[in-house]
């Protein structure tokens, strides 16, 4: 019997190391998740030994307890076999004591910044990882991924347009070189390995790439397909901050209700219209009140109300609206409904006020995500900002170190 516990016990640790971790979506009181350097929302991407934020509201305004634990994880988002005291120097499962109540706003909530490093936590080495937030009662509240980086290495990159006739209207190519002076690169087709973002998106990206061939200690990666992107449109927007005032995107302002309404013009979709140049930040946001020195807990929140009409979609059709503003989550709280009356899909999200981009993401009948921009269509024109983020474990390492990040802005885009 004891043979059989040991045994099952085994066999349940191992699976819990295979297992793919993925985010916990927050729950609806939680809101503004998002992390900062210089006073900015930003890409969760840094380098090691810089300092960040993490912040979030709670809607609930009590001051609760939460607590944070912070995850070392492979590149295939396993956990690593790194102990917590070979990445973290110091500890995690800290109290975040860093909060403050919103003043002056219709909305109560509580404001939470988590500065890293902090004389409790610094993280010591590069790779996944993983922020959980906890309860006071210790339950897992919500989580979000970070990669931590080591600047060994350079990665140029070009944004083209597709090589194939048929893609060359619709999409991008990414063609990049690894080059590193500080690493003589083992069995670099096994060892190294890609992640590539499109603005940021982790529903999106392109895994398991490996490098096409190398030129001495150059790793080059010049692919047709295999890193290509459906191009998309540029971010729809609003701006609130001024929360009463009415805009080219904003139709209407009340207070009915208790909070300010902001309902925004009908958007229609854009698939079948000519591709429009309008500057966007890529998905991000920021929040900000005109008339307030504190942003933070100084601008207040607004139900913000959306409508589409979108002629091609089914009144069943899955439509989110999604931007960094809610994580680009594909949940209840962000599907849109069918209004049957008004022919559109409608739906009314509670926004911390600012400047906000959107954009309308199309799921399949299996609530799957689809790379191509099935309602705003896509178009080669669209600036996007792509990051190729760059592991490697070389032989006899325990985990996957990340050794490099690089850039590029489709606004360069060549033929």
């Amino acid at each position: 019997m004891k043979l059989l516990l040991f045994l099952a016990a085994a066999l349940y640790a191992n699976l819990v190391l295979c297992q793919n971790v993925t985010e916990t979506v927050a729950p609806y009181n939680i809101k503004t998740i998002t992390f900062i350097q210089s006073q900015a929302n930003v890409l969760p991407f840094f380098k090691l030994g810089e300092s960040f934020e993490f912040n979030f509201d709670d809607l609930y305004g009590n001051e609760a307890d939460y607590y944070y634990e912070i995850t070392h994880h492979n590149y295939n988002w396993t956990p690593s076999q790194l102990s917590k005291n070979e990445y973290i120097d110091g500890v995690d499962n800290q109290r975040i004591q860093d909060y403050e109540n919103s003043f002056n706003t219709l909305q109560l909530y509580s404001h939470y910044r988590l500065n890293l490093p902090n004389k409790f936590t610094r993280i010591t080495k590069s790779g996944n990882y993983l922020i959980s937030i906890f309860n006071n009662n210790r339950e897992l509240v919500f989580s979000k991924k970070f990669v931590v980086y080591e600047d060994m290495c350079e990665v140029p990159m070009q944004i083209k347009r597709a090589r194939n006739i048929a893609d060359n209207l619709y999409k991008h190519n990414l063609d990049f070189t690894i080059k590193s002076k500080n690493i003589l690169f083992q069995n670099a087709e096994q060892n190294v390995k890609i992640i590539l973002f499109q603005n940021g998106n982790w529903k999106n990206t392109i895994v398991n790439i490996k490098p096409q061939y190398t030129i001495g200690n150059d790793l080059i990666f010049k692919y047709d397909k295999e890193t290509q992107f459906f191009a998309g449109n540029e971010y729809l927007f609003f701006d609130s901050k001024e929360v009463r005032a009415v805009t080219n995107t904003i139709a209407n302002v009340d207070s009915n209700g208790g909070l300010y309404n902001t309902k925004l013009y009908t958007d229609t979709a854009r698939k079948y219209k000519q591709y429009t140049f309008f500057p966007d930040v890529n998905g991000n946001f920021q929040v900000r009140n005109l008339n307030v020195s504190n942003n933070d807990v100084e601008a207040d929140y607004t139900w913000v109300y959306f409508k589409l009409f979108a002629a091609d979609a089914p009144a069943d059709s899955n439509i989110y609206i999604t931007g960094m503003f809610n994580n680009n989550v594909t949940v209840d709280e962000n599907k849109m409904e069918y209004n049957k009356e008004k022919g559109i899909f409608e739906k009314a999200l509670l926004i911390k006020q600012g400047f906000t981009n959107y954009k309308y993401t199309l799921l399949d009948k299996n609530n799957k995500f689809l790379n191509s921009d099935e309602i705003d269509g896509n178009f080669w024109q669209t600036e996007n900002l792509y990051t190729a983020i760059v592991y490697y474990r070389a032989n006899g390492e325990r985990y996957d170190r990340v050794i490099g990040k690089g850039e590029a802005d489709s606004i360069n885009i060549t033929n």
